[in-house]
């Protein structure tokens, strides 16, 4: 609710948020200061708490010894040869967790276990109770070996140094020297487990060695024999398949080339043939080129044929007929030479083909050549695989039946030697001086604690407080400007209130020194100056259009709301306004009471007749300007009566007859008749009383007010405690050595015989 909180438009915007809080040193200070007493028991309890208990603690001794991890241990067999433990060979996280193991072994029950028997300590009652030497002899006691070893695994420590392969092995006991001679058990004991472990483990890997190298054995003369018989039945010489392999490679190509040039051949031929079959028998000179330039015969017979025919064709064209000798000699020789070159043709024909058959048989035998060496080349690729597999598998049983012999020969040589990687670097010392108690350090510690809980006590206090205290803190956590405060009335200030002469209806009365009129009655107080103060702020706060109705309202009872009423309309009052001071609290009237006025005249009264509010008289006050309508007879539905339209009316006239109309109403976190108020009027007066409301009280009746409409002018801080160092400045209002206070009761020092009696407590 107070994030959503703002201040009104005429306000001026502030740096922080309501409800925002920020680090104050000097506010931080300042409530230390002021919560003094807290803070000093608490740091005086704590302190002396610490010195008592450190006085009575007992003496403890620390002694401490360094350790050596070497992960490089001496290797009399050589480099190659690991001895009992290697942990340089390891990566950065597997040799932290060897030294990490390592740690934990020192602290092990099975250590602590083994310095307890040797020393007896499960049956020592000094050691059990953590008891020096010259202590006074303790009743005889005796616990179980593993309790003894709890006990003194609780006091030894380990704790490694950082960047190095050493451990600090620390002890505490109260004797002294116990403390060295425990510590020293416990290493020698530890050392001693450490290269019997190492040991042991030797001789269980010497006993597992021995047991794979006789069955290695007999798996390598198995491999051995299963490759003899392979190879004894396959016939298989001791060459490189490699060798094979390549023989047959260089073979296959080989004859894949000639197969390659005996099918061109054939393709050769082929064509010949289809071409030589081609030839017509009746015009043999059509015949392929070829076939011309590669028979000499067939050109001769052809040039032959040609010169034959060319003759006849001359006789014939000298006019000689067919019939005639020559031509017919001539014809004979033409066909002659074309029977010739028919023949020949065939004979040509007849070559080609029967060169073709030899080709094809060539191929055919290439080609099964060919799959011969193909599927000889498979069977031995089958070979090879079986062969390559047993010889593998007798290498590989040859090789680990080789390391596993080296490591028994190895470990055997290992048991006979004692070498360890640990070992103590410095022997546990005497300690001189004890640890604990630190008697100073401890008192040191114990006043820092104790002063910071006692700041600590201080401020929780403060935070525990919610109620507002001072202005400042009035705007952060409201976020609303504050008109003022006014100082709390004490015992000693009511006796100090001066009774006054007044001329009031005629007649000179005297004021009973009533706390509501304190303004009226001391001018010249400091109290009357900060109700001024108000007054000043409220006139400025809207100097064009100044706030003419004014209601003075409180979120819960018992703030003071009625005190800030009437110390606003006095103050107002006697700067020349007329001020009328209207109650409408008609549920627990008091205006009535502070100005003595009769219930013939009320708020109440004036709405069933506004008459009774026309004659000035009866509304007049022992203050000058002042007028006040009391609330009346007490009705039983207030609420109503001030949203009605009556009294709507009825605060229209006061404003055209008055200058200021201030109305005093019920509270507004307790019944609503407040809030209906702050929708007729001009603004809205909030009071919350200091060191007594809320902060969530406060916006709660804030909340009630913006969620009608009204407009919250400001709030007024009442009865501050201005004793108190977080008012600074307005601390002057309470001055009573050197303010006004101090001038108006030397001008008018009281009578005895005029003296009113002691006022009543102030009102809330």
């Amino acid at each position: 609710m107070a994030d959503e909180l703002r201040a009104p438009p005429t306000t001026a915007a502030r740096n922080d948020a309501p409800g925002e809080r920020t680090i104050d040193l000097v506010a931080a200070w300042r409530t230390v200061s002021k919560h003094w007493a807290i803070a000093l028991t608490t740091m005086l309890f704590v302190a002396l708490s610490v010195t008592f208990y450190t006085l009575g603690q007992k003496k403890i001794y620390q002694s401490t010894a360094t350790l050596q991890f070497d992960p490089n241990p001496p290797r009399p067999l050589g480099r190659g040869v690991d001895t009992v433990v290697d942990m340089g060979s390891g990566s950065y996280w597997n040799n932290r967790e060897y030294y990490e193991t390592q740690y934990k072994v020192m602290r092990s029950m099975r250590v602590a276990l083994a310095v307890v028997a040797q020393l007896n300590l499960h049956n020592d009652a000094y050691f059990l109770k953590d008891l020096p030497r010259d202590a006074a002899a303790p009743p005889p006691m005796s616990v179980t070996p593993e309790e003894a070893a709890e006990e003194l695994r609780e006091r030894l420590t380990v704790e490694p140094v950082k960047d190095s392969r050493l451990a600090i092995v620390r002890y505490n006991d109260a004797d002294r020297e116990r403390a060295q001679r425990l510590l020293s058990m416990l290493m020698d004991v530890y050392i001693e487990q450490n290269l019997d472990d190492a040991l042991t483990s030797t001789n269980s890997a010497v006993d597992w060695l021995r047991t794979q190298l006789d069955k290695l054995k007999n798996d390598l003369e198995t491999s051995e024999t299963s490759l003899h018989e392979y190879k004894k039945s396959n016939n298989i010489l001791d060459i490189d398949f490699e060798d094979k392999t390549n023989l047959l490679r260089e073979e296959m190509k080989q004859i894949n080339d000639a197969l390659t040039a005996v099918r061109t051949r054939r393709e050769e031929f082929a064509a010949r043939s289809q071409e030589l079959a081609k030839v017509d028998p009746n015009n043999p000179l059509d015949l392929p080129a070829s076939e011309l330039i590669q028979s000499p015969v067939l050109q001769t017979l052809r040039a032959r044929h040609e010169e034959c025919v060319r003759e006849r064709d001359a006789l014939i064209g000298s006019g000689k007929g067919e019939n005639h000798p020559d031509v017919r000699a001539a014809t004979e020789r033409v066909a002659a030479n074309r029977n010739s070159l028919v023949a020949e043709i065939k004979n040509v024909q007849g070559a080609v083909n029967r060169d073709l058959a030899i080709v094809r048989r060539q191929e055919a035998g290439l080609a099964g050549l060919l799959e011969g060496a193909k599927k000889q080349a498979f069977e031995l690729n089958s070979l090879k695989i079986e062969y390559d597999r047993l010889r593998r598998t007798k290498e590989n049983t040859e090789k680990l039946y080789q390391i596993v012999l080296e490591r028994t020969k190895e470990s055997d040589l290992q048991r006979m030697m004692r070498v360890n990687n640990i070992r103590v670097l410095d022997r546990p010392n005497l300690p001189l001086e004890a640890i604990r108690p630190r008697v100073p350090v401890n008192i040191a510690i114990g006043i820092l604690a104790g002063l910071l809980l006692g700041i600590g006590a201080a401020l929780a206090r403060a935070m525990l407080d919610r109620t507002l205290k001072t202005p400042d803190e009035v705007e952060r956590e409201l976020g609303l400007p504050i008109l003022g405060l006014l100082p709390e009335f004490d015992r000693k200030d009511r006796a100090e209130v001066l009774p006054r002469k007044a001329r009031h209806r005629g007649k000179l009365a005297v004021s009973a020194g009533r706390p509501e009129l304190i303004v009226h009655d001391q001018p010249k107080s400091g109290i009357a100056e900060a109700a001024r103060a108000i007054r000043t702020n409220l006139l400025f706060m809207s100097p064009d259009q100044p706030y003419k109705t004014l209601l003075i309202a409180s979120a819960g009872p018992a703030e003071g709301k009625t005190t800030v009423g009437c110390c606003i309309a006095v103050a107002m009052a006697q700067a020349g306004q007329r001020v009328v001071l209207i109650d409408c609290d008609l549920r627990k009237p008091r205006l009535h009471a502070i100005f003595d006025k009769g219930p013939e005249v009320g708020v109440t009264s004036a709405l069933l007749d506004d008459s009774v509010i026309d004659d000035e008289n009866a509304l007049k006050t022992e203050v000058e300007n002042l007028y006040v309508i009391p609330a009346g007879p007490i009705p039983p539905n207030p609420a109503e009566l001030l949203h009605s339209d009556r009294f709507k009316a009825l605060l229209r006239k006061l404003q055209g007859r008055f200058d200021r109309v201030i109305i005093d109403s019920p509270p507004i976190g307790a019944v609503t008749d407040g809030a209906v108020l702050s929708t007729l009027v001009d603004g809205t007066v909030l009071v919350v009383r200091a060191s007594a409301t809320t902060h969530d009280f406060a916006r709660h009746g804030i909340r009630a007010l913006l969620d009608v409409g009204g407009q919250t002018v400001g709030v007024v801080l009442n009865a501050a405690n201005l004793s108190r160092r977080e008012y600074g400045a307005y601390r002057y209002y309470g001055d009573k050595k050197d303010g006004y206070y101090r001038a108006t009761t030397e001008l008018a020092p009281p009578d005895a015989s005029d003296a009113p009696p002691p006022p009543p407590p102030l009102p809330n």
